[in-house]
């Protein structure tokens, strides 16, 4: 029964580290595009677009990660 208390302890390690990792991710485009809008307010729609599409696509990594992470402890 020892096993299941790692399994469940790498599990939320992993799942913190994706969360973490999209964090930094998504925090990384937010200051990009606010120094691109700073730079070329006329740009403004075309970065929010680009800005909240990848940021969808970092949560949606993120999301598959702690995914996994949950299945491989109920393994």
């Amino acid at each position: 029964m020892e096993g299941f208390g790692l399994a469940y302890l790498g599990a939320g390690l992993g799942a913190g580290l994706a969360v973490i990792g999209a964090g930094l991710g998504i925090g990384n485009i937010a200051a990009s595009a606010a120094e691109g809008t700073a730079r070329q307010p006329e740009a403004t729609s075309d970065i929010r677009t680009t800005m909240i599409i990848a940021a969808a696509l970092i949560e949606g990594v993120a999301l598959f990660g702690e995914v996994i992470c949950v299945l491989l402890a109920l393994k």
